[in-house]
């Protein structure tokens, strides 16, 4: 497949810049990173809507919720990790608890950052966001479906972590693609198997979907752009059709996308289900297409992931 590369992180960018236009209520808060984020974009539009809050993440996602609590639509921004990590108590106790009108930006998530290494490389943060009441929790695939994941989360009341990624990626959907939060997309159809995926390592499920018909094999691939609410109707009715799940994903194995439809899928409908992610360990330095090798977070991971679950239905 031939597609064009760009940063997710920019249609996070684009977006902003668009409800900065359309919506005098959108402000965007950032933490020293504002040029990594893309929130720059709307900071030299929007000067006034802009606060850059420094290193102070906790600071930050507590003044968006006084924000929020004012009538404003908050958009906070810096790398995944460290809002996830360092503010996770303020993400919990003064938005989520309340259900406040907060939007999080976690910006380089999963090894997409790559020479900064393990302590910025962004691996637990579904984990931490999907446990959280109120919490809507979004991994676009691409640039396109960034922009209008930033986009839908403006008109989302209630709190809403988007998380996108520094390199730049295929871009594989287009402006009239369709996108409606909690509500996944099949990009390919098939009887055989099913691949779940969600972020950016959407496409390289889409090259293993290929790869596999070349063997006879029709794989369905879906993206499951939005983690929570996750799209049952979708896992239930795959584990149905094509009776094995194979899920892949920039994070942990555990508690991140794989986890979630484990969940589903043993309770409506469990099959032999194989997981493509990080196995129960942290990053290290390197350029991202290398640490996607060193990880498994290819598409003959893929592949080989689909082979054994396939031998497993048998």
């Amino acid at each position: 497949m031939m597609t064009k590369m760009k940063p997710t992180r920019d249609g996070y960018g684009e977006a902003l810049l668009e409800l900065g236009k359309s919506n005098p209520n959108v402000l965007v808060l950032d933490a020293d990173l504002a040029k990594s984020t893309r929130a720059d974009w709307f900071w030299k539009a929007h000067p006034d809507r802009f606060f850059d809050m420094g290193i102070a993440e906790q600071d930050m996602l507590a003044t968006a919720a006084g924000m929020a609590l004012g009538g404003k639509i908050p958009f906070a921004s810096t790398y995944g990790v460290f809002v996830a990590g360092r503010a996770w108590d303020q993400i919990r106790t003064s938005i989520c608890y309340g259900n406040l009108n907060v939007k999080i930006g976690g910006a380089h998530g999963g090894i997409s950052v790559g020479p900064d290494g393990g302590t910025h490389q962004s691996l637990e943060e579904i984990a931490l966001m999907r446990v959280l009441p109120n919490m809507t929790l979004i991994l676009p695939c691409d640039a396109e479906e960034t922009r209008k994941a930033t986009l839908a989360a403006a008109e989302i009341y209630g709190p809403v972590y988007l998380r996108f990624a520094r390199e730049a990626t295929p871009v594989f959907t287009e402006s009239d693609s369709p996108f409606e939060v909690g509500t996944a997309n099949v990009l390919r159809e098939g009887s055989d198997a099913t691949i779940i995926a969600a972020g950016p390592i959407v496409y390289e499920a889409l090259v293993a979907s290929d790869l596999l018909a070349e063997q006879g094999l029709k794989v369905r691939v879906i993206n499951m752009h939005t983690i929570k609410p996750l799209d049952e109707t979708a896992i239930i009715g795959a584990a149905r059709e094509t009776g094995v799940l194979v899920t892949a994903e920039e994070h942990q194995i555990y508690a991140g996308l794989g986890g979630a439809v484990a969940e589903c899928a043993a309770k409506h409908c469990p099959v032999p289900i194989e997981m493509v992610g990080i196995m129960d360990t942290f990053g290290e330095s390197g350029t991202p297409d290398e640490l996607a090798e060193a990880y498994g977070l290819t598409h003959r991971e893929i592949v080989a992931a689909v082979l054994k679950a396939i031998q497993r239905k048998k």
